[in-house]
């Protein structure tokens, strides 16, 4: 799936996901735009896992460097379904947002979050020929 095809099927979930999160934010029932700070999560998700990469001593066994790495990335992961959720259920007055708006950030969520994995799946072996790009 390291072709063309494969890459213009992540490009298409990937604008897919977003979508559904500016969709959250952005129709008129909702118009509230702090669901979408889970871009930061987006950015944040997988560089734990490129510095463990970089630093991994033998791809076969795992070392302590990577499954921190993986702790970390799925703190920031259930931190970004978490968001929208607390937003949802603030105890405020009227809530941040509203449970629709909960729900297509958390599909946008999901989207995005299996997107970036088959990237890592798709692109993980290191003898990818980049003149193809």
């Amino acid at each position: 799936m390291a072709g063309i095809k494969g890459l213009f099927a992540l490009a298409f979930s990937g604008s897919v996901g977003m979508t559904l999160l500016v969709l959250g934010c952005a129709l008129p029932q909702y118009n509230n735009w702090y669901p979408f700070f889970v871009i930061i999560f987006y950015l944040l998700s997988p560089i734990p896992t490129l510095i463990s990469r970089r630093y991994r001593d033998d791809m076969a066994t795992s070392s302590a460097c990577h499954e921190l790495a993986l702790f970390f990335t799925t703190g920031i992961i259930i931190s970004a379904f978490g968001l929208p959720i607390v937003l949802a259920e603030a105890p405020t007055a009227a809530p941040v947002i509203l449970w629709g708006a909960c729900g297509l950030v958390l599909a946008g969520n999901v989207v995005v979050f299996l997107t970036i994995l088959g990237f890592f799946v798709a692109f993980d072996n290191d003898d990818v020929d980049y003149s193809m790009w």
